[in-house]
């Protein structure tokens, strides 16, 4: 189980703009990239965070993941504070990020095994848990292959299995759809499907995403961010209900733009 609690996050970003030539230097910017997120992710569920680009999902993931120190809120992995126990959560946790950040002279093997190697996994049960995983993302014939040339997809299965090489109870995905054809995208989907069951060890899945699509389809609760902010969550059927819409890309437009069209609705009113 992932919990998030209030999480805020802001960012000091230089000062841009002003005249070209000036010993004057331009007042820093703050951006407050995470206001207050708010999530739950259940094992054998898989959790959509769900919103448009720049509204906080990846900073988010990067908190959960012990790269970004938060400055308020609290991130529990299986009631471990990610804050103060940041090993221990990691090593409950696979994570895949959307720089996938394979080592292009090793094989895909290799890659997945010198993860394993990193959580303390000894060289042969490593070794066996590539050559499992690899049937299970359908990928045996890309083991022994150098990742350097591989396709969108076959890095995506490749990172997908590196994730999994210690049979993690929580998955973690940002954008993992990203520059994938149909085949590819409908193979992690079905992954994730397994994943989630018991036979696939009922996984606590999470996964960030813009596309409304890749919700309806996979994901059993969808948590609803923008500017930030948590601003709805619940299951496909519960947001359609709360919006009285019967298309989802509806109901996520009413719920994660609700300040901007009231916002374009006063200034159209002013103008009037």
């Amino acid at each position: 189980m992932i919990e998030i609690r209030q999480l805020a996050k802001t960012f000091i970003a230089p000062g841009t703009g002003g005249p070209r030539f000036t010993l004057k230097r331009p007042a820093p910017r703050i951006v407050q990239a995470v206001k207050q997120v708010d999530l739950v992710a259940e094992d054998g569920r898989v959790t959509g965070l769900l919103g448009p680009n720049g509204a906080g999902k990846t900073t988010t993931l990067r908190m959960l993941a012990g790269l970004l120190q938060p400055d308020a809120g609290r991130l529990h992995v299986d009631g471990i504070d990610v804050a103060t126990r940041p090993r221990d959560a990691l090593a409950r946790m696979g994570l895949l990020s959307d720089a996938r950040g394979l080592y292009p002279r090793l094989t895909a093997r290799e890659n997945i095994v010198y993860y394993g190697r990193l959580q303390g996994m000894p060289r042969d049960a490593a070794d066996a848990r590539a050559s499992e995983l690899a049937r299970l993302l359908d990928m045996t014939p890309l083991l022994d292959r150098r990742t350097d040339g591989f396709s969108q997809g076959e890095r995506m299965k490749t990172a997908l299995a590196r994730a999994l090489i210690h049979d993690p109870p929580n998955i973690v995905l940002d954008e993992p759809t990203n520059g994938l054809d149909v085949l590819a995208t409908r193979a992690l989907r079905d992954t994730l499907r397994f994943l989630r069951t018991a036979e696939g060890g009922r996984k606590c899945i999470v996964f960030s995403t813009h596309i409304m699509q890749e919700v309806e389809r996979l994901c059993d609760t969808v948590v609803i961010v923008a500017h930030g902010r948590t601003v709805a969550s619940g299951t496909v059927d519960e947001l359609l209900a709360q919006t009285g819409q019967r298309d989802f890309e509806e109901a996520f437009v009413q719920l994660a733009f609700a300040e901007d069209l009231a916002r374009h609705e006063t200034t159209h009113e002013d103008a009037a």
